[in-house]
């Protein structure tokens, strides 16, 4: 179970996490407080005008709701959502395609909209700003500029890497939240809803263990449970306590901070390889064999949240309290 990653899984959309588990309204959202109590402004101020709500952009570590919200959002408003991803537009008329066939007042919901096409891009400005789509028409000097009016809808995208988005897009969304790490309490709540919706049986322990080892974030906390269901069933009585949480967890190699095997092996390269550092990023990727927009979107996020990794000028740098995680000595003078 060595190769067992949480982390690791988080690029992907998980399969075999069920949608029911997917929050329907606002109110049975748990956390980000004030992202919720504006939104719900937001929403009912369009309703009440008979317009869509203005462009949103949701952005955040993976697997802390900006999908979830989305979708919300559109439920809230009574609106069809269209779901698509950045590196999925191409070329811009795969955009117009979209866009010539949205329904008044329907929300466009594009993920890892960091990652679109700079020059899909451009076709979305008009289109957000005026609900027009501009084409070109012909080549060389027959070419003809062709104007078409477009339904009014919503754009919300989502992103990992809001400082990639242009100012030219950025400024273009009228709403722009930052969905933040949960606190334990928050994923206790969301672990508490999940069982009771997927009929597994546990106890308070249990659940705070759990908690304890979901790294502030909803998506590991649902995979994590469901992983350890299958250990209570086979191993145990089927019920999650304190103590089948923690041999679960012992077996898929996550401590009680939530690191798993891939977060150590990024920790002990900085350290082991490089005196615990400043590294770049393309250089511990390429020492830990891991795609460098896999470290910055989820690993290190997590591993600066707990105070183990830190972003300096120079690169990355393992903190005091990562090598005492890890049972190493910290050079008391200094790692430059």
């Amino acid at each position: 179970m060595d190769d067992f990653s949480i982390a690791s899984q988080q690029q992907v959309e998980d399969t075999e996490l069920d949608v029911t588990l997917r929050p329907q309204s606002l109110s049975e959202f748990v956390g980000q407080e004030q992202i919720k109590e504006n939104l719900s402004v937001f929403i009912e101020a369009a309703q009440k005008r008979k317009e869509p709500i203005d462009h949103i952009l949701l952005h955040g570590p993976a697997g802390l709701g900006k999908t979830s919200l989305a979708h919300i959002i559109a439920k809230e408003m009574g609106a069809n959502i269209r779901v698509t991803s950045g590196p999925a537009i191409e070329r811009a008329g795969d955009l117009g395609s979209i866009l010539t066939n949205m329904e008044e007042g329907s929300i466009l919901f594009i993920d890892e909209i960091h990652r679109m096409n700079k020059l899909v891009e451009e076709v979305l400005y008009p289109a957000m700003e005026d609900y027009c789509l501009d084409l070109i028409v012909g080549k060389g000097p027959g070419a003809r500029t062709l104007r078409l009016d477009l339904p009014k809808f919503t754009l919300i995208g989502a992103t990992t890497r809001v400082g990639l988005i242009s100012s030219p897009m950025r400024s273009r969304f009228g709403i722009i939240h930052n969905l933040e790490f949960y606190t334990d309490k928050n994923i206790e709540n969301i672990i508490h809803r999940s069982s009771k919706i997927l009929n597994i049986s546990s106890d308070e322990s249990g659940i705070r263990r759990l908690a304890q080892s979901a790294r502030f974030t909803p998506r590991v906390a649902n995979r994590i449970l469901k992983r350890v269901r299958d250990f209570a069933e086979v191993r145990a009585d089927g019920i999650i306590t304190e103590n089948v949480a923690e041999e679960s967890l012992k077996m898929l190699c996550i401590d009680k901070l939530g690191l798993d095997p891939a977060d150590r092996k990024i920790l002990r390269c900085i350290i082991e390889k490089f005196n615990g550092g400043p590294v770049g990023s393309q250089t511990l990727a390429a020492a830990t064999a891991e795609e460098i927009d896999t470290l910055e979107d989820i690993y290190e996020p997590f591993l600066m949240q707990i105070g183990f990794l830190q972003r300096t000028p120079r690169g990355r740098i393992v903190t005091k309290a990562g090598y005492e995680h890890l049972g190493i000595v910290y050079p008391e003078n200094g790692l430059f």
